[in-house]
């Protein structure tokens, strides 16, 4: 079984993984979908997202942007972030079992999602 979690907003691929609205944490078992829960964004502070994904055992994580630093910490927790990504959930669900998806250069920018959904409740760098 492998599970993903991709950034929504709107049934969309969020372009700000941390401000997204909420979470699409979909199993997956012989390239079959055979759960999907739409989880709220539990807040975003550094390092909180990575920790909270890795205990809901997601394998992958699929958004439009996130940083260096985010994309790291995901690393660190054996989550593989796949950023550049845009289209409605289904589809990139179809594409990622499919072996069809292919990420590509973050669409944020830090800083870009500044008054973008859901605030970052700390500023330490």
């Amino acid at each position: 079984m492998e599970k993903i979690a991709i950034a929504v907003d709107n049934n969309q691929v969020s372009d700000h993984f941390g401000r997204c609205p909420s979470f699409a944490i979909i199993e997956l078992e012989n390239k079959e979908v055979i759960n999907q829960e739409t989880i709220s964004n539990p807040g975003h502070r550094t390092g909180f997202l990575p920790k909270f994904l890795a205990e809901k055992d997601v394998h992958v994580i699929i958004c439009g942007g996130m940083g260096k630093r985010a994309a790291d910490l995901f690393s660190e927790k054996g989550i593989k972030p796949i950023v550049g990504v845009t289209g409605e959930i289904n589809d990139v669900v179809k594409r990622y079992i499919e072996g069809k998806l292919e990420g590509s250069d973050s669409l944020c920018q830090p800083g870009a999602g500044k008054g973008y959904g859901i605030e970052k409740e700390d500023h330490h760098h």
